[in-house]
């Protein structure tokens, strides 16, 4: 509401002001002339999903997951997006999103952990930030302060559901890293004719939250009030357009994870360790290096999508070492980690609303998308390479849209769980989605 409220217009002229407030003034004529004030426009989205699948939810079973009959349905995302905007070049942007059914606490059944019950206060739902940032602009550079999405992998560009061809985000992406992700920081972007330069300087993961499920992606600091950024996280990412409608880039992600833990416990063995300072010997490395490449095609009636991206984590040994003794009431896996994760997802379709003569405005794209992930990509002698982690997924569907205002899609989903993996036999998992929603 308080959004609403802010998006509804200028307070009135005669509201208290601040110390620092706009001094009245008038014209030659004695008419009062208005203060400067934020241009605002508010955008966002809403998603539902209704799903079938033909598996139960245990998959750490030796056969992998049992046959089931399961519906879900799923209110799955509402955000709100305000933009300001002044004269000069100044911008703001607060963006929040409301997960599911709300927030509040819920209990899940943690089958990774032996089936073990956990609450967790955001599992019901969630209200989260997802950005808030100052942007100034200096002609072909702009500067960004704030919480901000990373320019690593697709669905940082490509999250609204307008964006992507089938009824859900691709699991792959969100699975290895976090998804749609948001770190707080300092950004810097250079526009070079048909290059677009992208630095970013933000704060790095808490290597806790790793797990062999989701490798890094726990890591994305969300358990505590504040955000740890004692170990800090460089993005490097290019994007090159050579023609309107098609775009190639990669980006590369650096950054340290063993200060961003909630105590300083992965430390090395120190001969004099003293107790004047924390780590008086240093810190045993964790830091997480991510290389992607993608490349994304809108040429109506042809959209297009694709990215592979590969990572490594320094001393995944002593970290999984350190996590496996973590408190209960922390509520991070504790399993072991792969020293190296990969995933790659693609996605194909075209616009057949022409060639049938629909109404302008009118979209129906027949589409495809393949992905494949492995979050034990490489790991080191003496772990169990666990190939219920490595995953293919296809999709097959057909969406509707009337312009970029409303959509629905509709397809089915096949996962071959322990995909490449020798010596396999775990069942594969199928599904059927039903996806619709608006933005505004």
């Amino acid at each position: 509401l308080a959004l609403l409220a802010l998006a509804a217009g200028p307070a009135r002229a005669d509201a208290p002001t601040g110390r620092h407030a706009f001094p009245t003034t008038y014209d030659a004529e004695g008419n009062r002339l208005p203060r400067p004030e934020w241009d605002l426009s508010v955008r966002g989205y809403g998603q539902l999903l209704f799903a079938w699948y033909d598996y139960d939810l245990d998959q750490t079973r030796a056969g992998g997951a049992r046959e089931a009959s399961r519906l879900v349905f799923d209110t799955t995302r509402f955000t709100m997006e305000i933009e300001g905007a002044l004269p000069f070049g100044l911008e703001f942007e607060a963006e929040v999103e409301l997960e599911h059914h709300g927030a509040g606490a819920a209990v899940e059944l943690e089958y990774d952990e032996f089936g073990e019950y956990e609450q967790e206060v955001e599992a019901g739902g969630e209200v989260v930030l997802e950005e808030l940032f100052l942007a100034k602009s200096f002609g072909p550079l702009r500067l960004r302060l704030g919480r901000f999405y990373l320019g690593v992998g697709l669905l940082s560009e490509l999250y609204r559901p307008t964006e992507y061809l089938a009824a859900a985000r691709p699991e792959s992406e969100q699975i290895v890293i976090p998804g749609v992700w948001d770190e707080l920081g300092v950004e810097a972007t250079l526009r070079l004719e048909s290059v677009l330069l992208t630095l970013q300087v933000v704060n790095g993961l808490d290597s806790t939250g790793f797990s062999s499920a989701t490798w890094i992606s726990g890591g994305h600091q969300q358990r505590f009030e504040l955000v740890s950024a004692s170990d800090l996280a460089v993005v490097l990412r290019a994007d090159w357009t050579p023609t309107p409608g098609l775009t190639v880039g990669a980006s590369a992600y650096y950054g340290g994870t063993t200060r961003n833990r909630p105590k300083a416990d992965l430390l090395p063995d120190c001969d004099d360790p003293g107790d004047t300072e924390v780590a008086p010997c240093g810190v045993v490395s964790a830091d997480v290096l991510l290389v992607d490449g993608h490349v994304t095609v809108d040429l109506p009636p042809f959209t297009a999508r694709a990215v592979a991206l590969w990572g490594h984590l320094a001393n995944a040994g002593a970290v999984s070492d350190r996590n496996a003794r973590l408190s209960n009431n922390l509520a991070v896996p504790r399993t072991p980690i792969a020293d190296e994760a990969f995933f790659a997802w693609l996605e194909l379709g075209v616009d057949l609303a022409p060639t049938l003569g629909m109404d302008p405005g009118h979209h129906l794209e027949p589409f495809v998308r393949l992905e494949y992930y492995d979050t034990m990509f490489d790991v080191r002698d003496g772990v169990f390479d666990n190939p219920r982690f490595a995953r293919a997924v296809s999709s097959v569907g057909v969406g509707w849209a009337y312009g970029d205002l409303v959509y629905a899609k509709l397809d089915w989903t096949h996962r071959e769980v322990g995909a490449f993996e020798d010596g396999t036999d775990l069942r594969a998992e199928d599904g059927v989605r039903l996806g619709v929603g608006f933005t505004y």
